[in-house]
């Protein structure tokens, strides 16, 4: 099995829900956040910690997982305002389905900001 590694960066509300989730699933998306996009670079997602989670929660965290290549291929990658600022878009109703095609363990990789843990 082929499996392609995504970074997401993410807050402390976040974080704790994946904490409860034994590390395993990504939680549902609220009522105002209809897609759910993980990011394909490191640097990427560090960028997104530092300049909007830490400003906006007082910390920022960059995630690292491993999803299933073949269930991947159904979203395309989405350029998000230069050629290294690359993500997928999720549809919210499609989550479960995605946290069921990741492979082992959500991993805390940095950890930003004030109140980080």
């Amino acid at each position: 099995m082929w499996v392609t590694t995504l970074w997401r960066p993410t807050g402390p509300e976040e974080l704790a829900l994946l904490r409860e989730s034994n590390w395993r699933s990504w939680p549902p998306r609220l009522p105002d956040q209809p897609i759910f996009y993980p990011v394909l670079t490191e640097d990427y997602a560090i960028r997104i910690a530092r300049e909007w989670n830490v400003p906006h929660s007082g910390s920022g965290y960059v995630t690292r997982f491993r999803v299933e290549s073949t269930f991947l291929s159904r979203y395309p990658v989405r350029l998000a305002g230069g050629r290294d600022i690359r993500e997928l878009w999720v549809p919210a109703e499609e989550l479960a389905e995605f946290n069921r095609h990741i492979v082992g363990r959500i991993e805390l990789v940095h950890t930003f900001g004030t109140t980080a843990a």
